[in-house]
Order: C-alpha cells, then sequence, then structure tokens
C-alpha cells in the first residue's frame, strides 16, 4: 500500500446548535462557561486530529472563493476538504423548497459558479473530491441516467463521488458501473439503515483512483420520521461493527490511490468518536487531544486518543 492513502474524517465540521451540538463535547468549553470563546476557531481545532473533511455547507449555500481560501489558510498542508455538490445540482425540489427559486434552469452557469469556488482550494492541493449525493427518489431510468451522464461530464477533470440510495442502481449493477467507470467516477459506498427500496453495495471499489466510503449510522426508528433532521444521524457505531469499515478500506487501498472514509453520525460529535476509533483500527497516528469530556461520554477513546488537562487556565481561543 505504499502508494495508497486512506484519509478518515468527519462529514461537516460545525454543529454549533441544537441537541447534538459538538460545543463542549469535542469542541472544549472553558469551566465555569456554557459557551466557547467567540474567537476559537472550529475548523482549525478539527484540523489538529484529522487530515480530512467532507464539507456540508456547500450542499446548503455555494462558497465564494473567499471562503474557500479561507479554509485552506486555516489548515496545514496536506489536509484535504471533499465537497458536496450544491443541492440544486441533486435536490432540485428542496432547493425550490429553500429558496422559491426554479431549478430546471440548470445549466452552465451554475457548474462554472460552483468550479470557482473550487479553485482555491484545488490551487492549494487540497481538493479531495467532489459528492454528488442523491436522494432515495432518485431512481434508475432513462432521465435520470441522462442527467447523472451530463453532470459527470460537466465535472469532468474533478474526482467525482456518486452516492445513490434507491435499490434500483444495485438492480442493474453492469449498469450503473460501466456509466460511473466510463466518467472515473467513483460509486459511494454507504452504510445506512436498510429498507426494501433501499441500495445493496459490496463495499468494492469500481475505480483505481479512489474509493469513498460514508457512515450515516443506523438508527432506522428515526430514519424517516423524526423531530429534528438531526436525529437521524444518532446513532453510535461501536468498535466491532466499525470493525468491518476498517477491513473495507484496507482491501480497497490495495486496489486504490487514495481512500476516503467519512463518519457521518454527526449527533453529539459520535462521527468524531467514529473516525478516531477508524483511525486506531487502522494503525494511524491519532494527533490532537480530546477533551475530558468526550473520551468520558465515548469511552471507547480511552487510552487510544490524548486526553486534554483539566485546567482553569487552558487557552480555548
Amino acid at each position: 500500500m505504499s502508494d495508497s492513502q486512506i484519509r478518515v474524517g468527519t462529514s461537516g465540521w460545525s454543529y454549533p446548535a441544537g441537541e447534538g451540538t459538538w460545543n463542549g463535547i469535542f469542541y472544549p468549553v472553558p469551566p465555569g462557561h456554557k459557551t466557547r470563546s467567540a474567537k476559537f476557531d472550529e475548523l482549525r481545532f478539527y484540523a489538529e486530529h484529522f487530515d480530512t473533511v467532507e464539507v456540508n455547507s456547500t450542499f446548503y449555500r455555494i462558497p465564494t472563493p473567499a471562503v474557500a481560501r479561507g479554509w485552506t489558510e486555516r489548515t496545514p498542508p496536506g489536509f484535504e476538504f471533499s465537497l458536496k455538490l450544491f443541492q440544486k445540482f441533486t435536490h432540485p425540489q428542496m432547493y425550490h423548497e429553500a429558496t422559491g427559486q426554479n431549478p430546471w434552469d440548470l445549466g452552465q452557469k451554475d457548474v462554472d459558479e460552483f468550479r470557482s469556488a473550487l479553485d482555491p482550494i484545488a490551487s492549494a492541493g487540497k481538493l479531495g473530491a467532489l459528492l454528488a449525493q442523491f436522494p432515495a427518489s432518485f431512481k434508475n431510468e432513462p432521465d435520470t441516467r441522462a442527467y447523472l451522464e451530463w453532470l459527470l461530464e460537466r465535472f469532468r477533470g474533478y474526482p467525482v463521488a456518486v452516492e445513490l440510495r434507491h435499490k434500483s442502481w444495485s438492480d442493474q449493477p453492469v449498469e450503473t458501473l460501466q456509466m460511473l467507470d466510463a466518467h472515473g467516477a467513483a460509486w459511494t459506498q454507504i452504510d445506512e439503515p436498510k429498507f426494501r427500496f433501499s441500495i445493496r453495495q459490496s463495499l468494492l471499489p469500481n475505480v483505481r483512483t479512489f474509493y469513498y466510503l460514508r457512515l450515516h449510522g443506523r438508527n432506522a426508528a428515526e430514519w424517516w420520521r423524526h423531530d429534528r433532521s438531526e436525529d437521524r444521524y444518532n446513532y453510535y457505531y461501536s468498535a466491532e461493527e466499525l470493525e468491518r469499515f476498517a477491513e473495507a478500506a484496507e482491501t480497497a487501498a490495495r486496489q486504490v490511490k487514495k481512500a476516503y472514509l467519512y463518519a457521518n453520525n454527526h449527533f453529539s460529535a459520535k462521527s468524531v468518536a467514529s473516525a478516531a476509533i477508524l483511525k486506531h483500527k487502522l494503525e494511524q497516528e491519532l494527533p490532537g487531544g480530546y477533551p475530558p469530556e468526550f473520551v468520558e461520554r465515548y469511552p471507547d477513546l480511552k487510552g487510544i486518543v490524548r486526553e486534554l488537562p483539566v485546567t482553569p487556565s487552558r487557552k480555548l481561543s
């Protein structure tokens, strides 16, 4: 595996509100305070622990080049960002409901705007992959296949991972693989609750360039019906459950140049715990310090991560 790299991180780094916030769990809060310092930089702290992150905010809005450049400046050399495509590309109905705008005027101008946002990251050598995540309603039909081919052609030259959720795609695996392989796109491997129409996958890579695996959790009870969207991702993977994915990554790494593993079970920073355990199972270094509150909440990390000291003088900004 000398030419391969396995990068492990989380989906998103900023969860400042709600019951599933990361503040006071992964992001330390000064003793005697309910909130952290306004000067605390979440991304810098995150990048002390992991060498990649999947950016979720780009699904909701396209960042300006200045914002993207700021991300690169706040992370160390070698750090990589994988970015989720803007919702207009993959979730037109959601885009319409959120903005009131017409999603069907999608064209080259939208592609160019997103590509402009990527330029500072790519120029800094910190671009991982692009994630085209489609909803479960995106079925394998002539119109959807034609659209997916259009999208992959517009982002040719970038490593694109495609997340498909409906079983119609895995029901016709040869056809699906032929289309993705023709564009050098990775078929995103996902772990999530399985229902009647859920996609079935092998966890194996389909292209030689890169591998992309996402762990959404297995909270079947709140997957479709929940009070808050964050509840869907309220699931803690046991160390035993994560063993399968560490093994899948090692297998993939023998066949590809680079592998990305992202934990998306983000409620209360459970994804951080999952990512740290995966790194440990892959015999990777676990840099950075973790708040004692985090290790107390997720005792599987006891003894495998360095705990930050509990001192009132500890500076958090």
